[in-house]
């Protein structure tokens, strides 16, 4: 059964972060696109919201899927992760059957 992706806490408390330090809150976009060297790409940006987007919400903070992207996206959970290599948005995809070392690009 596909269930909508998943937000962590860590990724909603990251966007509120990032609202406080540029006085503007603005949903973050997950979508994946075609390319990459692995066949999918994920694309992740700040974003005004679409009538026919998902939308996670928690804490007056929000991301959005939109409807192309969203069967990529089903069972996925997104989240935020700091690392010795840098802080940054991160999905973890079921669906994906590899993934490259940059972790924004997959196949299915």
């Amino acid at each position: 059964m596909n269930l909508p992706p998943k937000v962590t806490d860590r990724a909603f408390a990251r966007l509120a972060e990032i609202a406080a330090a540029t006085g503007e809150v603005k949903p973050l976009r997950v979508a994946v696109d075609g390319g990459g060297c692995s066949g999918f790409q994920y694309d992740i940006k700040l974003d005004e919201a679409q009538p026919d987007d998902l939308v996670l919400e928690k804490d007056g903070q929000k991301v959005l899927v939109d409807q192309v992207s969203l069967p990529f996206l089903a069972n996925a959970t997104i989240d935020f992760s700091e690392e010795l290599i840098g802080a940054r948005f991160v999905i973890e995809n079921p669906n994906a059957t590899s993934s490259c070392g940059c972790g924004t690009s997959f196949s299915i």
